[in-house]
């Protein structure tokens, strides 16, 4: 075992719950490190304070496919620094390395995000039967008794060479556990599976071919079918929507469309169109 195994290893004795058991970094690496694919290092490690910082400050020295898997994170960030924190091994919370280089022009990179939730989305379903929606432009929806319902999130962070992907998925917590009422966990949206190695390799492996997709088509959206298949799953279209953007202004509107860049396309009141690359978009209600 590296290190970091054997220290992951050595803090289950700390937790009592059989149905939290830690990740087998090892039949990990075997399954998803093969040498001929993306994947180039697996690296799951006790508790750390964010698998995207760890990631950041060795990317210039680690090849693209690189990931980091922490069974808890004392420091974990979503957007605009919100906090992202869960019981230790109650969830998959992990970060990759990617470095399209000069295959894919770099106005195309910020696809990363949106491309990580279908990823998500794609291998959930597959693995554990679970309906996972889209919330532009990085939030992963679940339905808890009938309620759309945040059970996980996606962080990407530019690096010098690159991008790091950060993912942080709620699997088993439980209503006591939940850090906000509006939160949800997989086991609470009634999800086939719920262990999470066969999670995680069904997560990385959708991942890797829609990346590898997304890059054969030089980053293009349409032509790779990412624009479409995120516009599929996207909650947000069809909805009234506030979004929230940076310099304190508001936009309401209805989501309409995401466009080639990403951008989530809002038609107001007054039936003009603006494209939103950055802000918090809050779902008000459907358009019938």
């Amino acid at each position: 075992m590296t290190p970091s195994d054997a220290s992951a290893g050595a803090s289950a004795g700390r937790w009592s719950s059989l149905d939290r058991p830690p990740l087998n970094a090892a039949a990990l690496r075997r399954a998803l490190v093969t040498g001929d694919g993306l994947w180039t290092s697996l690296e799951v490690v006790a508790s750390t304070g964010s698998t995207n910082t760890d990631l950041a400050t060795r990317a210039a020295e680690l090849p693209e496919g690189a990931v980091v898997v922490a069974e808890e994170q004392s420091a974990g960030r979503g957007r605009l620094d919100r906090s992202w924190v869960a019981p230790a091994r109650s969830g998959l919370f992990f970060s990759v390395l990617f470095k399209p280089g000069d295959t894919v022009p770099q106005e195309q990179w910020g696809w990363l995000t949106l491309l990580a939730g279908v990823a998500t989305a794609t291998g959930l379903s597959r693995a554990a039967g679970v309906d996972t929606a889209l919330k532009w432009p990085n939030d992963l929806l679940v339905t808890v008794d009938g309620e759309e319902r945040k059970t996980g999130g996606i962080l990407a962070e530019r690096v010098e060479d690159g991008v790091i992907v950060g993912i942080g998925l709620n699997v088993t917590l439980t209503e006591e556990e939940l850090p906000v009422p509006a939160a949800g966990s997989l086991l609470l949206a009634k999800a086939t599976v719920t262990d999470r190695e066969p999670l995680l390799k069904a997560v990385l492996r959708s991942l890797e071919e829609w990346y590898g997709n997304w890059r054969a088509a030089g980053g293009d959206p349409a032509a790779s079918g990412l624009q479409e298949t995120y516009a599929a799953g996207c909650a947000t279209l069809g909805r009234h929507v506030r979004a929230e953007l940076p310099g304190g202004r508001t936009l309401t509107g209805t989501a309409e469309a995401v466009d080639t860049d990403g951008r989530l396309v809002i038609r107001t009141a007054e039936g003009t169109h603006e494209a939103v690359g950055a802000g918090d978009v809050v779902h008000l209600r459907s358009v019938h």
